[in-house]
């Protein structure tokens, strides 16, 4: 099958989602109202709280929620096949991702930017959002410590990517005070940085940095970990206009025009090129290496960002709701945040289904499961784009490598800034008042800490990590409920919410199941994970019975009143 057939299909899918379903949430469902004071303007700080272009915020609150999730998920799921990665990232993307996003982002805005955690203690319950709260900082370390990892591997594997790794900081400040401080025009500033992180790109691939084995006293991984650590507890608590906002910003524009590349590369082969890019991975693979486990459930957490994720959602409660200039604005933001993703998951597998030059290159890739990943998504991508447009290979792995980094440290940056919140939460749930700088602390020694736990090469990094597609498809569950739960109480219809909380809840949970068996398996048991695994199942069963009650008073409960009483009522139950 052609490459082509099936990137127009799934353009054409999201393409159409955003069209219709999202205008149809916006309207109906949630019924966005230009005129609604958001938390941006109403607490306005200038720190965290601050009135963004809805261009800019789609930027920070996309590059934040992709990350490398969106490259890794459909790249390791393709070895059961591109129909069932296809189908879950595109229906997933419209039906499942777009819904909770906008709905996270909704809720948070009505209710005065309040994250998902907080959310939970007003319409769950106290108890159940003392649990909501274990499984969100679960999920939050395991982004920041897996991520420093991914990222480490990428600038030590790949050392072209150094420079515009770390140049990209510096393009992020200037265009933050160019549209803040001096008051440029956005486009302009856009062209510029979008130049200048691009002639840094070339530049890396011309000059790439390579550290010694002994730097500083320690080997390159150690040393970019701990970097990272510092940069990243750094941004957190910048203003967000200084760096977080422009920063992801730019970085949204730089991925939109990786992804042209990709998709050109693509149309330019099938119309042009004698050797037409045809997908080399078998459509449903019936032949899966030994030890592949069950598609159902395992792809449904496997893809979790680029289909739906909960982190997603703390994201768009924990930033993006404080940052919205408008209300209406939320359908762009949120929603057409998660088709961004859902693009860069469908280019992911064009270039891992389609790009991998041969059906015997592409099995020996996929010869056991978890193989793959972003090194066969730049391997693909870029044979593409060199077949395609002309892009030399050593550039076109530049260019896949140093989207993959610079999307992984957003996401990183921003899951500090989101942790700092927890912390300071669960300090005010435990009655000790921890300020950003305290806490910001804990959240670095605590990362770090998990990081190294194995070693200086970062491998603890990834000791929790098998746990995250569960863990984070569950949160997505937990969040579905609380907006189907506004929903019920506002008299709205709730199936748009319902529908895909059963179905990722079951999923989740049937993962997370199979993944307790997995982790007492006699020749190589791991109890640590078997501990962890059993509070994140004790936690979300709690949550969701809590849940389903609140859902029970809500339907005999009278409907909520209006956003002005809401209001008063959010101030009454904050004094």
């Amino acid at each position: 099958m052609s490459s082509l057939v099936l990137m127009l299909v799934g353009l054409a899918i999201l393409g159409l989602g955003y069209a219709f379903y999202s205008k149809y949430l916006s309207k109906r469902v949630y019924r966005l109202d230009k005129g609604f004071k958001t938390p941006a303007h109403e607490l306005s700080d200038g720190v965290d709280y601050v009135p963004t272009n809805k261009f800019i915020l789609w930027g920070h609150h996309f590059t934040s929620v992709a990350g490398a999730a969106p490259i890794v998920g459909p790249a390791v799921a393709i070895i059961w096949g591109w129909l069932p990665a296809f189908l879950w990232v595109t229906l997933g993307t419209v039906f499942f991702a777009g819904m909770h996003d906008l709905g996270a982002l909704w809720a948070s805005t009505r209710n005065k930017g309040r994250s998902i955690g907080s959310l939970a203690a007003r319409y769950i319950g106290k108890r159940g959002a003392a649990l909501f709260l274990v499984v969100i900082f679960v999920l939050l370390l395991m982004v920041i410590a897996a991520f420093a990892v991914v990222i480490t591997g990428l600038l030590v594997g790949t050392p072209s990517a150094v420079i515009p790794t770390w140049g990209a900081i510096v393009v992020a400040l200037l265009v933050g005070v160019s549209v803040y401080k001096l008051k440029w025009p956005l486009l302009p500033v856009t062209i510029v940085g979008v130049v200048a992180l691009y002639s840094l790109i070339v530049l890396g691939d011309q000059v790439p940095v390579v550290l010694p084995d002994d730097f500083l006293g320690i080997g390159p991984a150690s040393f970019w970990i701990i970097a990272l650590f510092v940069y990243g507890g750094i941004a957190s608590m910048l203003p967000v206009w200084v760096l977080l906002q422009p920063r992801d910003y730019i970085n949204g524009v730089q991925l939109f025009v990786g992804l042209a590349l990709l998709y050109s590369s693509v149309l330019i082969g099938a119309l042009f090129l004698s050797n037409k890019p045809e997908l080399v991975a078998p459509m449903w693979n019936t032949a899966v290496p030994e030890g592949t486990p069950s598609m159902v459930p395992l792809l449904f957490v496997t893809i979790a960002c680029g289909a739906i994720s909960g982190f997603h959602g703390m994201v768009s409660s924990g930033t993006s709701s404080k940052q919205l200039d408008k209300e209406t604005d939320a359908r762009f933001v949120g929603y057409f945040g998660a088709v961004g993703e859902g693009l860069l998951s469908l280019g992911t597998i064009l270039a891992v289904a389609g790009g991998i030059g041969s059906v015997a290159r592409w099995e020996e890739i996929y010869s056991e499961f978890g193989a793959g990943g972003v090194n066969a998504f730049v391997e693909g991508g870029g044979l593409l784009m060199e077949n395609g447009i002309g892009l030399p290979a050593s550039l076109s792995a530049t260019v896949l490598a140093t989207m993959a980094v610079l999307f992984a440290a957003t996401t990183m940056d921003t899951g500090m800034r989101l942790l700092r919140f927890v912390v300071q939460e669960i300090g005010q749930a435990a009655n000790v008042k921890l300020n950003k700088y305290v806490a910001t602390l804990v959240v670095v020694a605590v990362g770090l800490g998990l990081t190294f736990s194995q070693g200086l090469d970062g491998e603890g990094g990834m000791r929790i990590w098998p746990l995250f597609g569960t863990t984070n498809q569950l949160l997505a569950s937990l969040t579905l409920s609380i907006i189907a739960i506004m929903l019920i109480r506002k008299r709205r219809n709730p199936l748009p919410a319902l529908l895909p909380l059963i179905v990722v809840f079951i999923m989740s949970f049937w993962a997370a199941i199979e993944q307790l068996f997995s982790f007492t398996n006699p020749a190589n048991p791991d109890w640590l994970l078997f501990v962890i695994d059993v509070v994140i199942i004790f936690a979300s069963i709690w949550v969701a019975v809590e849940a389903f009650i609140a859902m029970r008073k809500a339907v005999k409960a009278p409907p909520e009143p209006e956003d002005a009483d809401e209001k008063l009522e959010a101030v009454r139950e904050e004094s």
